[in-house]
């Protein structure tokens, strides 16, 4: 009958829908044995505590097992589900056009994605097998790891997926096309591998990250476009799991070399100044599409970092820890060396990158990674800093204190300069003289690009059989290898490279062909870098060169430029920058904006403090209850008997301030609740997406109980609720002894500017000391509700500290 079915025809779920006779099996024996060994220990009177490592590392195996886990299925979900439904679910994947108004949606380009899925395989596995596994076998014999290759290498049929797309019509060349996508990979790949006797595989690779997409030149005729690059701006994230042996030999050691050296080899691969191109036309030289395009380069300074987290445990408590930088600029990237035992490290380390034209607007920057050393594990992370480069190009110089982000606290000292390019002879003669006044031999003073062609009549070994062909090149310690070219005498490379050269006077271009297989030289070549500055515009296009080879009639085949390395003040400009990360620019703008004010009203004044530690230029004190509104400053004006006042309303830092006068019936320079007040800057970056606060200084706290003897040692708190917990907690460094602190220290929440309005930031003056209850160290409060004030305007005011609210 219709509309009815029998019970019989129903499925009936199974009560362990997870599990098996033989996982069962296995489940019961493994208990028996565990149980077995305990019993035994105990009967024979043998010592457990040699148990304790085995159990621990178990322990440690299935937690790490679980977390990979969940992450494989939380990816692989948001790759399956609709865009609505991966919404609506709040999971961390969300797409860009969630966060990034300009980036729209893919979902067309998706479903081609999925047609054309199995051929990208065809393509990924040969990309595999020829570049990137010679990188990983190159890299793992400098652990003395030899005999890896990759058996199977299938990326299954869940493809890859773009999450928003982002195409540029500004500050572009006419010539070329520029589109950004959001991209991951989270498919159902099957890879297997040996090491040796080793077998092992990979499953729940994942791959996160921003690929730009150039297409160039633009022809006139069929196929419109010459050719496309394809490249990840930063280096992506990446993880997966290893099964098999592999999996059985998950330990710190053979695991975690494997691990990284997988992902720094796809990672360098695929990001700038690496690149995958793909000619389209024969009619555009593919050197034009190979040949590396510097833009300028950028020298930093990694001077110093103050007020570090505390990782190292001691005997009494929290220790200090054993802190180094990592600063990277797309795959490049330099580490300074470790300083024990300290929390303010001083590094004084100098390093270079090489910048490419096709960085753009979005995802060019420096970031610095610090790091706890960690001699027994892994080391602990102790935040990251980030400066774009196009803020360092428009500058020219930068030298700031950056505060980290990922951490409760801890400031990073940089100084950038951005170096341009020019080939004039005569720039070689100031920069050498400045590398000498810097007294750092390590730094450049010019860049060389080298083009390998292809190489001919190289010569045969093992019985007349063609060699399986690399070339490295070299310039001081720098080297660059290219791909392997398979049996073959005339390989064709046509790749480019770059070497920043210290002295091109007196530098030597060193190259190297050799057979992979048996390890033998079969040509090389010198070159003195100073036959460059002889060349028109210091540069030669496809020339060939003699090998030293018994055959007479090798060549090689390649093209060489040489730029000279000059800093030029950068065009004078009147735009504010109001994402600028310096602190001491910004306080000099407060301070010339307080001066200003202070010449319109030059008795204002206020008493100085008997207390007060350290100089500060306070020709205006001004303080902001936390109800009156953002951006309104108090400046008492005449004897501090006088009851008349001037309010400030100061839209910007760039703002004209409005004056009124009105009568207060009490005025104090330490606020209305007489706690003191505090002097913080407020800006949101639309751009990153992130709050930023400057915690300037704090005026006129009071003395516990009036004494003199007993002066607070103030420090900040900070949290952005409703969140209050450790992850938003940000606290500024210890003032010792101090009534009128002054820290400069600055702080950055990511929000989105959607959740802007529903937070609330709460400021904090506390003191190590006791306070006025045993209970609470906290001598003042602020409360900002950010949807009260336009924090997209860069802003700075006081603010009246009031007691402390309870939860």
């Amino acid at each position: 009958m219709e509309g009815k079915c029998e019970d019989n025809n129903i499925a009936k779920p199974n009560p362990w829908p997870y599990m098996n006779i033989g996982s069962l099996t296995i489940s019961f024996f493994t208990k028996l044995a565990t149980a077995g060994i305990i019993w035994g220990c105990g009967y024979f009177n043998f010592s457990i505590a040699w148990l304790i490592a085995p159990v621990v590392l178990a322990t440690w195996k299935a937690e790490r097992r679980k977390d990979n886990e969940l992450k494989a299925i939380t990816a692989k979900a948001s790759i399956m589900a609709k865009e609505k439904e991966l919404i609506m679910s709040r999971l961390d994947e969300l797409p860009s056009w969630v966060y990034f108004p300009d980036f729209d949606r893919a979902e067309w380009l998706n479903k081609v994605l999925y047609k054309v899925w199995p051929n990208i395989n065809h393509f990924a596995r040969e990309l595999c097998k020829q570049s990137i596994e010679p990188a990983i076998v190159e890299k793992l014999t400098e652990y003395k790891i030899k005999g890896f290759q990759f058996d199977r290498l299938v990326l299954g049929r869940i493809p890859l997926k773009i999450y928003g797309v982002k195409a540029y019509d500004k500050n572009t060349s006419r010539n070329e096309v520029i589109v950004d996508a959001d991209v991951m990979y989270a498919g159902d790949c099957d890879i297997t591998f040996s090491v040796g006797n080793i077998k092992g595989g990979i499953k729940d690779f994942q791959i996160r990250g921003m690929m730009r997409i150039v297409m160039k030149p633009l022809l006139p005729v069929i196929p419109i476009v010459g050719g496309v690059q394809a490249f990840f701006l930063n280096p992506p994230a990446i993880n997966f799991n290893l099964v098999g042996v592999a999996d059985v030999l998950d330990l710190p050691g053979f695991n975690e070399i494997l691990r990284k050296t997988i992902i720094e080899q796809v990672a360098a691969f695929v990001v700038l100044p690496n690149k995958i191109v793909i000619p389209l036309s024969d009619e555009v030289p593919v050197e034009t599409l190979k040949m590396p395009e510097p833009e300028g380069v950028l020298r930093i300074h990694v001077v110093e970092a103050k007020h570090l987290m505390k990782k190292d445990i001691g005997m009494l408590g929290k220790g200090k820890s054993d802190p180094y930088a990592i600063i990277s600029v797309g795959a490049q990237e330099f580490r300074t060396k470790t300083i024990d035992n300290t929390v303010n490290p001083k590094w004084d380390f100098w390093c270079e990158f090489i910048v490419d034209k096709s960085l753009g607007a979005y995802y060019n920057r420096v970031v610095a990674h610090l790091f706890d050393k960690d001699n027994a594990g892994q080391d602990d992370p102790l935040g990251r800093a980030s400066i774009e480069v196009s803020r360092v190009k428009k500058k020219g110089t930068i030298d700031t204190w950056v505060s980290l982000e990922q951490a409760k606290h801890g400031m990073v000292h940089l100084r950038l300069t951005w170096l341009q390019f020019s080939k004039n002879i005569a720039d070689l003669k100031t920069a050498l003289m400045e590398t000498q006044e810097l007294r750092i031999t390590s730094m450049s003073t010019a860049l060389l690009i080298l083009y390998i062609d292809s190489a001919k009549n190289l010569a045969c070994i093992r019985g007349n059989k063609q060699p399986d062909v690399y070339l490295e090149a070299s310039v001081g310690g720098d080297k660059k290898r290219t791909a392997t070219q398979l049996r073959s005498c005339d390989p064709v490379w046509e790749q480019g490279f770059t070497f920043l050269v210290s002295n091109p006077e007196t530098s030597i271009l060193h190259i190297k062909i050799t057979d992979e297989k048996t390890s033998l030289v079969v040509g090389e070549m010198n070159y003195n870098i100073s036959l460059l500055l002889k060349e028109n515009n210091l540069e030669i296009t496809q020339q060939p060169h003699d090998l030293q080879m018994a055959e007479s009639d090798s060549k090689l085949i390649l093209s060489m430029s040489l730029s000279i390395l000059k800093y030029e003040e950068p065009e004078p400009t009147s735009e504010e920058d109001d994402d600028d990360h310096d602190i001491t620019q910004l306080n000099k703008r407060i301070e010339r904006q307080e001066s200003n004010i202070s010449n319109t009203f030059s008795s204002s004044s206020l008493p100085p403090s008997p207390l007060k530690r350290q100089p500060s230029k306070e020709s205006v004190k001004s303080s902001h209850s936390t109800g009156s509104g953002a951006g309104n400053a108090i400046e008492e004006t005449g004897s501090p008997n006088e009851e008349v006042v001037v309010i400030h309303t100061v839209s910007s830092l760039t703002g004209s301030p409005q004056l009124l006068h009105r009568n207060l019936s009490v005025t104090s320079s330490s606020g209305d609740a007489k706690l003191g007040r505090i002097q913080l800057s407020l800006r949101y970056s639309v751009q990153r997406q992130k709050l930023i606060v400057v915690v300037h200084k704090i005026a006129n706290l009071p003395l516990p109980h009036n004494d003199p003897y007993n002066i607070p040692d103030p420090y900040v708190k900070l949290y952005l609720l409703p969140d209050r917990h450790k992850e938003t907690k940000r606290k500024t460094v210890v003032m010792k002894d101090n009534c009128n602190p002054t820290f400069d220290e600055q702080f950055e929440y990511v929000v989105s500017q959607g959740d802007l309005n529903t937070r609330t930031l709460e400021i904090s003056v506390c003191t190590q000391k006791g306070w006025l209850s045993a209970g609470s160290k906290v001598m003042g409060q602020v409360h900002i509700n950010l949807s009260d004030i336009d924090v997209t305007k860069s802003s700075t005011s006081w603010y009246d500290l009031q007691p402390e609210t309870k939860d």
